[in-house]
């Protein structure tokens, strides 16, 4: 019996519901790098109704790709870059996030949202070992049950 009423999945079609239009560009988390089904998969409604371009890891060093999620966000001009994972064991460069979004503003005008999905580190970041989004991001959802 699934006794939680809602999940993280809700949350981010929420924000995807709220803040994009239909087609718009979203950079996130490749499924096979660790990213969430609810990030861009295209038997997910992200991927359906968005323009999902994927970053993922280095083949060697397993750690987030960050120049090439630059290169991608400089090209595909992202309306929202998400910073967030499933199976992800390293820390994320929130910074080296925003400085991307950054870059983006400079090429082309305008910032892209950031949106952190925390909902498998929430509690790590709530104990002060994980380095939490605030600084940094935009929008940023959770869940409690995974806590």
């Amino acid at each position: 019996m699934n006794f939680r009423p809602r999940g993280g999945g809700p949350a981010n079609a929420a924000v995807f519901l709220g803040c994009l239009q239909h087609g718009d560009v979203v950079l996130g988390m490749s499924l096979d790098a660790g990213g969430h089904l609810s990030h861009g998969h295209p038997l997910n409604m992200s991927g359906i109704n968005y323009n999902i371009v994927p970053y993922g890891v280095d083949e060697i060093t397993h750690l987030i790709d960050y120049d090439d999620m630059l290169e991608k966000a400089l090209t595909h001009k992202p309306q929202l870059i998400l910073g967030g994972f499933s199976a992800y064991s390293r820390q994320v460069d929130r910074k080296k996030m925003a400085d991307i979004a950054d870059a983006v503003e400079q090429k082309h005008g305008y910032r892209p949202l950031l949106m952190a999905d925390i909902a498998h580190v929430a509690g790590l970041i709530a104990g002060g070992v994980y380095e939490g989004p605030f600084e940094y991001f935009d929008i940023i959802t959770t869940t409690t049950h995974k806590t």
